[in-house]
């Protein structure tokens, strides 16, 4: 797969904000079929989003690592139906507009599946999935997501708890986003930065 070739086709983050606001204004927001998701789940998603956008505060020393990044595309694989998305891409955007050599593209996951079946998590289609790779040669560089690593370990407990004990869909997510909002993104900026300052020899 050509990352170069698939990112020439993909949405600027910009059309993607576009399309999540239309989703949510007509009512046509959905999910993936049987995931349970739908119109109401992709507004409060929307609603994330836009208080992050609002309140994100970078770190100091990520502000400095990305502003010395080397060029690279950020490809990131997503859905405006996405409760992680909602939580993380807005962060991913905010570290790239600090990077003046990176660029944001973003791929919708149902739309391209052969794209994603490539940066399955544990077998699943999970997003949201950031693929860094030079714009130049489409050498994949690394790979970042669906979670940060602590709310990635938070889902992965509930899903060992024996079926009859675990906690329900909702309750998880509730869990799930309460971490996010304690948080506000921090993981998500050092462990970007931290990927993206490792791709510098000293």
């Amino acid at each position: 797969m050509d990352l170069v070739e698939v990112s020439a086709s993909a949405m600027t983050h910009e059309s993607y904000r576009a399309l999540f606001e239309v989703q949510v204004k007509d009512g046509t927001g959905s999910g993936p079929p049987g995931g349970g998701y739908g119109a109401d789940y992709t507004k409060l998603n929307l609603a994330r989003t836009r208080r992050l956008e609002r309140t994100l505060l970078l770190l100091p020393e990520v502000r400095v690592t990305m502003e010395a990044a080397d060029a690279q595309t950020w490809l990131v694989l997503t859905e405006p139906w996405c409760g992680d998305s909602a939580q993380n891409l807005p962060v991913i955007v905010a570290l790239a507009e600090h990077a003046p050599a990176i660029t944001v593209r973003v791929l919708l996951r149902d739309a391209h599946l052969g794209v994603m079946d490539r940066y399955l998590t544990n077998g699943s289609r999970s997003i949201p999935k950031l693929v860094s790779f030079d714009p130049s040669s489409g050498r994949e560089l690394f790979t970042w997501g669906p979670r940060p690593a602590r709310a990635q370990e938070l889902v992965l407990r509930a899903k060992q708890v024996p079926e009859a004990q675990r906690a329900t869909k909702e309750a998880l997510a509730t869990e799930l986003h309460t971490w996010y909002a304690a948080n506000a993104g921090r993981d998500t900026q050092l462990e970007l930065a931290g990927l993206v300052k490792g791709l510098r020899i000293p």
